[in-house]
């Protein structure tokens, strides 16, 4: 099987990143085949299943879980936000909930209910990592957010949602809030502060070696070694490799254990699992399977490997 032509055989968010990422296909057609993304499959999917006050529902869950990660799977199709079924999508949700606290939980709720506009986010930063990763990426980059999150990094370097009761970190609030961070400052340019904290949360992972206990070298968690999609607030080592390439960061040897898992993972067909989805909030299904080979996993493991293989390694800094 030629793996990239499985997933140009494929929905038009993982066709056009494929071409992107993975071929030498001109920007001319990457650009038209990115434009099918909310008329075609996925994305016009997710669009169509908005409800009319901007959230997204499934039943038995609470609004803003279903909202936000639907809301972070149609980032994840790569949509271009000037698109204008995209940008109402966009503008209904802010124009028609709020962020309330009742008897100290956090929900959506509409707007006559009053609190806080959906992209300043609420209490927990692994929720508002996502939040401001989606204002930064639809046009709508919350400063008060941003500096929020850089008040909230802890002395490690990293994020915990049960801070100040933590003191250390958690591998996966941290990669929450790393790509919200990384996402606002693409859509503000120059933020010396942002950028200087997320260098900070990027080094706590690689003092780790994206997997490891610093303090004996162990696996952290099993968890961090499946392959998941959509990963909800969970990490696991492909999520944050794809998050090292999509921030260019240039890699080290501290990265090469867990580049050498990802490769360890691929089938003899050349393609990766779907080991697990944290897919239980959202609207509608994704269209993978767990145990199934997955589109977005391979996807993503192969523009990880091609980064690592390209950009090349740099020695690691001594102090």
């Amino acid at each position: 099987m030629d793996t990239v032509d499985w997933l140009l055989d494929a929905d038009p968010a993982i066709r056009w990143q494929a071409m992107r990422d993975l071929t030498n296909a001109s920007p001319a057609a990457i650009a038209a085949e990115r434009a099918r993304v909310p008329r075609e499959g996925l994305g016009a999917e997710i669009l169509a299943r908005q409800e009319s006050d901007g959230s997204w529902r499934r039943a038995d869950e609470p609004v803003w879980l279903s909202t936000l990660f639907t809301f972070l799977l149609l980032r994840a199709t790569g949509v271009d936000r000037a698109e204008p079924a995209v940008e109402s999508a966009v503008a209904r949700l802010e124009a028609g909930l709020r962020w309330n606290n009742q008897d100290g939980c956090w929900e959506l709720r509409r707007v006559e209910f009053g609190g806080k506009p959906f992209f300043e986010g609420e209490v927990e930063p692994c929720i508002n990592g996502g939040a401001l990763a989606l204002g930064g990426y639809f046009g709508r980059p919350a400063a008060h957010l941003a500096r929020r999150l850089v008040g909230e990094q802890l002395d490690d370097g990293g994020w915990n949602c049960e801070a100040p009761k933590s003191v250390r970190s958690s591998f996966h609030t941290t990669i929450c809030v790393l790509e919200g961070l990384l996402e606002y400052e693409r859509a503000v340019g120059s933020a010396p502060q942002i950028a200087a904290a997320r260098r900070r949360g990027e080094e706590y992972l690689l003092e780790r070696a994206l997997f490891r206990r610093r303090s004996t070298g162990d696996v952290a968690n099993p968890a961090f070694l499946e392959l998941a999609f959509p990963p909800r607030y969970h990490y696991d080592v492909l999520r944050a490799l794809d998050y090292f390439r999509d921030a260019d960061v240039q890699p080290d040897a501290r990265i090469s254990d867990a580049v050498h898992l990802i490769e360890s993972r691929r089938q003899v067909d050349g393609r990766w699992l779907l080991d697990c989805a944290y897919d239980e909030a959202l609207a509608l299904p994704f269209g993978e399977s767990a145990g199934e080979p997955s589109r977005w996993n391979t996807l993503r493991a192969l523009r990880v490997l091609r980064w690592y293989e390209r950009r090349g390694l740099q020695p690691t800094s001594t102090p």
